[in-house]
């Protein structure tokens, strides 16, 4: 049976609200009445209900991060931006994945209204146009951050990468390297990254007169290594893929291993990714990398400025350069000098 502070007072012959008190230290009991309740807590190895205090305080010192997935490298290493701003503030943070499912975002949105947590942190699920549930916490006294992936349509604070300038700049580095059958692998659906990173390849193929190559792939990896299988052996297969994000680009390489398609020879290969094993690739894969921690961490930034009402953030977007990292898939000379 677990220790209460009822119980802590009512051996002591104390009022629960003494107790209390004395053990948070108040200057308004006692030296001699500390000691006592201290001792007997300790005897009794009473632990203290942080959650239940805050609940009384109006806080639940909980912040709630809600993620389409974690298997992709960039969610992992923004938590841990999140959290490096979370425990310096005393917070818990609580991860919550929506496994690009609406109705589960939905019901996650509705949970964080329910005072369990102070405020939110979202990149929000993709395919979808319904935004009815981040419209209600957006407009409650839940803080509302978006990160990475924003719902365009909410008009809250954000923060984001240069996903256009991004999407130009993997074209152009394939351009640069002899490329002239580009193809940009996109998500279906209303992910307003993609989109962005796709006005950027489209831009930088029309300025140098290519032609436009989108693939819509699925969330449903058989779906995308059938397409993806398809497409390589067509004749005018591309000589160059982007893919918009990471699970795709890993799909290609898979595709291209089976058919003994040689990257970078036959294909040269970019990808928004985050994995820390890039480098260790056969061949090394060329990334598109955002800056995942940093992105976490000023978002989490963000929401205690809401939260500890220092300011109003609802008009606030931070932008955070991705940067390209030039590897063996792109660069035949690399790919050679590594033999």
């Amino acid at each position: 049976m677990s220790v209460t502070i009822k119980k802590i007072a009512k051996d002591l012959h104390l009022a629960v609200s003494t107790v209390s008190k004395a053990l948070s230290d108040s200057h308004e009991i006692s030296a001699e009445t500390k000691a006592r309740v201290f001792e007997y807590a300790a005897r009794l190895d009473y632990i203290p209900n942080p959650y239940a205090s805050s609940l009384k305080k109006g806080k639940s010192k909980n912040i709630a991060v809600v993620l389409p997935e974690v298997a992709d490298s960039f969610f992992s290493v923004a938590i841990n931006g999140i959290e490096s701003v979370a425990q310096e503030k005393g917070y818990h943070t609580m991860v919550y994945l929506t496994h690009e499912d609406i109705k589960r975002e939905q019901s996650i949105i509705r949970e964080c209204r329910n005072g369990r947590v102070d405020g939110v942190l979202i990149s929000v699920v993709g395919g979808n146009a319904q935004h009815e549930h981040l419209r209600d916490l957006y407009t409650s006294e839940v803080p509302l951050v978006f990160f990475d992936r924003v719902c365009e349509a909410i008009e809250t604070a954000r923060v984001v990468t240069n996903d256009y300038e991004s999407g130009y700049i993997a074209a152009k580095h394939l351009i640069e390297q002899g490329c002239k059958r580009i193809a940009f692998l996109a998500m279906r659906g209303d992910l307003a990254i993609t989109h962005h990173r796709q006005d950027g390849y489209e831009q930088a193929l029309r300025d140098k007169g290519l032609d436009v190559r989108v693939i819509y792939c699925s969330d449903k990896e058989e779906e995308n290594l059938a397409l993806l299988r398809d497409i390589l052996q067509q004749p005018d297969r591309p000589d160059g893929i982007i893919g918009s994000i990471e699970k795709v680009t890993m799909q290609v390489y898979t595709v291209c291993h089976a058919l003994h398609i040689a990257i970078p020879q036959e294909v040269k290969i970019i990808g928004f990714s985050h994995l820390q094993i890039a480098a260790l690739l056969n061949p090394s894969l060329t990334t598109v990398t955002q800056p995942a921690f940093e992105m976490g961490k000023a978002a989490a930034t963000l929401l205690f400025k809401a939260l500890e009402k220092k300011q109003d953030v609802k008009h606030e977007q931070i932008v955070i350069p991705s940067v390209l990292v030039p590897r063996a898939s792109t660069h035949t000379t690399i790919y050679a000098d590594k033999l």
